[in-house]
């Protein structure tokens, strides 16, 4: 068992790099924790990463159930606390102001800075994603339709993961 002020620590971490998105993380959170802490294996880190979309912040979720695999029900609560204390302090201190501020060149550098960086992040996340989920014809089948009715409809990303996860479960 994990102690909790190691698992403070490292959400503590985590919840600074939240810049861009949750799934900015994804390359982060795998290597916390299924390579180095192996609190996950990874066949349970992507079936949680899948799990977690169809909650409000998924990766708060995945967070939750890592604590909890690590610490219990105290390591879940503390790393779900952990996770959003530094954004939530972060707009405390800079959302009432975020007009003002923005129009201050360095910060609006550095924002246009971010931006590329941040899509770069969701691209490895999501090749690296792919490369460990995606293994047969019929994975990369679902994946197309997936993103094909995504893209070209207005239903909700639930009922694509919903009914990815059934035609799965149909298909084995």
């Amino acid at each position: 068992m994990t102690s909790l002020f190691t698992i403070a620590w490292i959400y503590l971490r985590i919840g600074l790099m939240f810049v861009g998105g949750g799934y900015v993380l994804i390359p982060l959170l795998n290597h916390i924790m299924v390579e180095q802490y192996r609190w996950l294996t990874l066949r349970q880190f992507l079936d949680g990463l899948a799990l977690s979309q169809l909650t409000p912040g998924p990766l708060a979720m995945l967070a939750t159930f890592t604590g909890f695999r690590a610490g219990g029900f105290p390591g879940a609560l503390v790393a779900t606390v952990c996770i959003f204390l530094p954004c939530v302090a972060l707009m405390l201190l800079v959302g009432r102001n975020y007009e003002r501020l923005k129009k201050i060149d360095l910060i609006s550098s550095t924002l246009d800075g971010l931006l590329p960086a941040v899509v770069g992040l969701v691209a490895a996340a999501a090749w690296n994603l792919g490369i460990s989920s995606l293994s047969g014809l019929k994975d990369f089948l679902i994946l197309a339709v997936g993103f094909a009715v995504f893209k070209w409809t207005k239903i909700s990303p639930m009922f694509v993961i919903l009914g990815a996860g059934l035609v799965g479960f149909l298909i084995n």
